[in-house]
């Protein structure tokens, strides 16, 4: 079961996405975050915090758990 975030938004960027999913604190930790653990986005591993996530992308995130991207109605 994955933890649903919602966003206003057409996309969030991943750095953006860790911040609101409350995984980290500011975006400064962003990209020491992807260096030490692993993310994937529909299963895929992806280290590029810009990268876009739409309603719909499922985000594993390596001992945190599993989230999926919703549009905010």
């Amino acid at each position: 079961m994955s933890d649903q975030i919602e966003i206003k938004t057409d996309y969030i960027q991943l750095g953006q996405f860790l911040k609101l999913a409350n995984v980290l604190e500011t975006g400064g930790m962003v990209k020491l975050f992807l260096a030490d653990y692993e993310v994937k986005v529909n299963g895929e591993l992806e280290n590029r915090r810009g990268r876009k996530l739409y309603p719909g992308d499922q985000i594993e995130i390596e001992e945190v758990g599993l989230f999926e991207v919703v549009k905010k109605s």
